[in-house]
């Protein structure tokens, strides 16, 4: 249930949703928010935090019971992704793994990998990375340098991915590589590399210093020689990963709104509290109609983005999206929320600009939602398209 908006529920949301909404935000408000200074200080979550994550249920949302899995819609993994975001988290990288790797393995793998893998990364003991950014390719995944090379049983991939989300602790990591460089996207294809400590070629980098987000184990990661089996190739044939990311894109755009949903009203929560503690001229600050009239504007803000994002999340559920609307979404919300808690941390003067406060960690963090999963820019780009 919103603390903000107490009636609140959006069309998707049964009563099994509201439980599990319930249940993430009792588990998140525990093991997750009072350890993100410490996270925060040690560029990454604790590794146990997956499989407490696991014994949680919070791991295998949507995906099948026959592995451990839920089963639900993506309506459960909006709740979570909403109540980390509730749950002033900025270090967890369970979006990354749950709603979005997890489920290229569950549409493309087959069911040797799926038997193999799914119930290890629905318990915590797998956690998941996807490698596709590189330096100088960015939203341009057409371009993609690393190439994995056929030789025998194996692939030979050689190639660097940076802006890896769970680079230190992923123990399958799911790679955007070129199996023919001359055919343009149809030489794309995603293998599955289990990245233990037998797998050699495989160097993680440098822990990338970030704005915000500074518990997350983001991480360049350099691949040379580095043999996969071609049986960890995704899909029937090679040549279908530029297709198989396009197809997955509405479902991450959506967990990223999600967020940002989440991020708009926990900053405005914040800051009604502090208004109603924060003295100055004998008054508290709730009492200033200025103070009054800008959160009234920015609940009405928080109460657009959800209604936006929960509309995208009810067409995703009925198989109706279509990469315009999925765009529209993520606009929206990345762009408004982060209006929303910059504006938020106005009312905190210079405790605002504090990293001890969470309105602090969430002004630093929410910036890159313009950016990941596609830019402002590119979001409009493909809305265009439907003009």
């Amino acid at each position: 249930m919103s603390e903000l908006f107490p009636g609140y529920r959006a069309t998707w949301e049964s009563d099994h949703h509201r439980e599990l909404r319930r249940h993430a935000a009792e588990f998140l408000r525990k093991e997750a928010t009072p350890n993100q200074d410490r996270w925060a200080r040690n560029h990454q979550v604790d590794r146990e935090f997956w499989t407490k994550l696991g014994d949680a249920g919070l791991l295998g949302l949507d995906l099948p019971e026959e592995y451990g899995g839920t089963g639900g819609d993506f309506g459960y993994s909006a709740i979570v992704a909403e109540e980390l975001a509730l749950a002033h988290d900025s270090a967890s990288g369970w979006s990354v793994h749950s709603p979005i790797v997890a489920h290229y393995l569950n549409t493309y793998g087959n069911d040797e990998q799926k038997r193999r893998w799914l119930p290890k990364v629905i318990s915590g003991e797998l956690v998941l990375a996807i490698a596709m950014t590189e330096p100088g390719t960015g939203s341009d995944l057409q371009a993609v340098r690393t190439t994995a090379v056929r030789d025998g049983d194996d692939y030979v991939i050689n190639g660097s991915k940076t802006f890896i989300s769970n680079g230190s602790h992923c123990d399958l990591l799911v790679i955007v590589a070129k199996t023919d460089p001359s055919a343009g996207a149809a030489g794309v294809s995603l293998i599955v590399a289990e990245t233990n400590d037998a797998l050699q070629g495989f160097e993680r980098g440098r822990v990338l210093e970030k704005v915000g987000q500074h518990g997350q184990d983001t991480r360049e990661l350099f691949f040379t020689d580095m043999r996969v089996p071609t049986a960890n190739l995704l899909g029937a044939q090679e040549g279908l990963g530029f297709y198989q990311l396009m197809e997955q894109l509405a479902r991450e755009r959506l967990v990223i709104a999600s967020i940002c949903a989440g991020m708009a009203e926990a900053a405005v929560l914040e800051a009604i509290k502090y208004t109603k503690q924060r003295e100055a001229f004998g008054r508290e600050l709730i009492k200033f109609q200025h103070t009054r009239f800008e959160l009234a504007e920015l609940k009405a803000e928080v109460l657009s983005i959800k209604t936006t994002v929960d509309y995208c999340v009810q067409q995703l559920i009925d198989g109706t999206i279509d990469p315009a609307l999925a765009s529209m979404a993520k606009l929206v919300a990345a762009d408004k929320g982060v209006a929303v808690v910059d504006r938020c941390v106005q009312f905190f003067g210079g405790y605002g600009y504090m990293m001890e406060y969470p309105i602090a960690r969430a002004y630093a963090a929410a910036r890159v939602n313009k950016i990941y999963g596609g830019t402002s820019e590119i979001m409009k780009e493909i809305i265009s398209r439907a003009l």
